[in-house]
């Protein structure tokens, strides 16, 4: 990529596509973007040196793209809509115009790679992976989808070209197909993104296809829920270690006396590298111990010894909005999380239950995506069913259109909590500032729900004083 001095992001905001503009940017490029929407994450990228407009019109190209053509890499997210005059700009310009994932493969080609994929779980496992490794010591380098507590940022940055690579590998528009990992993990193989798949058989074919990949001698981490011919695609000659929570479920790589003691999760575990003892995770919840024990098989097979294991899963803190715990008070708790999938917040609110038990649990739910929220409706509602309060917002489109008759609104008949309803932000909002009803809130999903959280917290701060 050093023939391009020039890289130009369409969608520069997004946190796999910052993550790129980051790297390219401490690589000594000039990199530059459009974004629809003015984020913190834009205005932090903005502050690192990088110049990005926010209205799509060929005039706010910075003209040092427009006038070097050749010069100029232009990387592009699926979310940007057919529809852009940037774009079609560019790509009637001649411009070389690549996918995020395309780029991605190429930085990673020829280098150590850990892919990390799965419908989800891949960002917390991912991070997981980058911080045991960099935490003990050994030159490594991340691209994730999420801004890490422990790094601050969504990308780590090698000292060396001969370091290993940890890439969040994403299924959405089969992007992860243009990785070679040396080790894989496969979080999870359930059914989403059927806007693109059509049905889950042909998105088991792409994982298919994805661990087909793996490069000779290498490995493969796998959830024992995944699909089995996920690991049937192994090349011959890999190694397969699968994982799960208890040895009952049959899995090489398993955890034992699991505790629950306050926001802690303390566990041992055994797998075919070996036993680790005494491990405590400051991240709650019991999907977060079956994460953390594949990355910690990484790091077994890195060369990373039990001491250091140890400390690093201690010093573990997370991925901005998994799990996190935005105040916390004597009786009451404020949560968010980027929940998006029925799975993800079946496994976060059962994760809550287990940590405040007999507490009163509100949920405030943003679904993501109409083809999502269609397709997946019975299992939105029977998941926030857990909480004993639901308000929903509006359906957050990202790129989609809307789609007739799908709303927030049909999720209501399933949900099954004894308080449901439709709310606007400012409803949310007016009702924290008023509403005693609640022990403990959360709010979920990938949308700009994030948007609250700073307002909650001023506010669930005051209150719970």
């Amino acid at each position: 990529m050093n023939q391009f001095p020039y890289v130009f992001f369409l969608g520069i905001g997004g946190i796999g596509m910052s993550a790129l503009a980051r790297w390219f940017h401490a690589n000594g490029h000039q990199v530059s973007g459009y974004d629809k929407t003015e984020t913190p994450l834009t205005q932090t990228l903005t502050a690192e040196g990088i110049n990005i407009h926010y209205v799509d019109a060929v005039a706010n190209i910075p003209v040092e793209i427009r006038e070097n053509r050749t010069q100029t890499l232009v990387v592009l997210t699926p979310a940007i809509p057919a529809e852009s005059l940037e774009w079609a700009w560019l790509r009637e310009a001649g411009y070389d115009i690549r996918k995020r994932s395309q780029v991605l493969g190429v930085l990673t080609q020829g280098r150590y790679t850990i892919a990390v994929a799965g419908t989800h779980g891949k960002t917390t496992t991912s991070s997981m992976v980058a911080h045991l490794l960099h935490h003990a010591g050994q030159d490594v380098g991340a691209f994730l989808g999420g801004i890490a507590v422990n790094l601050g940022s969504n990308l780590l940055l090698p000292a060396s070209a001969a370091a290993p690579i940890v890439v969040e590998a994403d299924e959405y528009d089969r992007s992860f197909l243009t990785l070679l990992p040396d080790v894989a993990i496969v979080t999870s193989t359930d059914a989403d993104h059927l806007d693109i798949y059509g049905d889950q058989d042909a998105l088991i074919d792409s994982f298919r296809q994805f661990v087909g990949q793996i490069k000779p001698g290498g490995t493969l981490l796998i959830n024992h829920t995944a699909h089995p011919s996920v690991a049937a695609a192994a090349p011959a000659g890999t190694t397969i270690i699968r994982y799960g929570l208890s040895a009952e479920q049959g899995p090489e790589l398993f955890a034992t006396d699991i505790a629950a003691e306050g926001h802690q999760f303390h566990f041992d575990l055994t797998g075919p590298k070996g036993v680790v003892t005494g491990l405590e995770l400051a991240v709650p919840g019991y999907h977060n111990v079956e994460n953390m024990l594949a990355a910690a098989a990484v790091a077994q097979i890195q060369g990373v010894g039990p001491e250091k294991i140890r400390a690093a899963v201690a010093a573990y803190r997370g991925v901005k909005r998994r799990f996190e715990f935005v105040v916390t008070a004597a009786e009451n708790v404020y949560l968010d999380d980027y929940a998006h999938h029925p799975r993800e917040i079946e496994a976060f609110l059962r994760s809550v239950r287990a940590l405040y038990p007999g507490k009163r649990l509100r949920v405030v739910f943003q679904p993501h995506l109409f083809t999502r929220t269609r397709d997946f409706a019975e299992g939105f509602a029977q998941s926030l069913s857990i909480a004993d309060e639901v308000f929903l917002l509006d359906i957050y489109p990202a790129r989609e259109k809307p789609l007739p008759g799908v709303t927030s609104a049909m999720l209501l008949p399933g949900i099954t909590a004894p308080t449901k309803a439709i709310q606007t932000k400012e409803q949310v909002l007016a009702s924290a500032k008023t509403d005693n009803s609640f022990d403990i809130l959360a709010t979920v999903g990938a949308g700009d729900i994030d948007t609250l959280v700073p307002q909650l917290k001023l506010i669930l701060t005051e209150r719970w004083k």
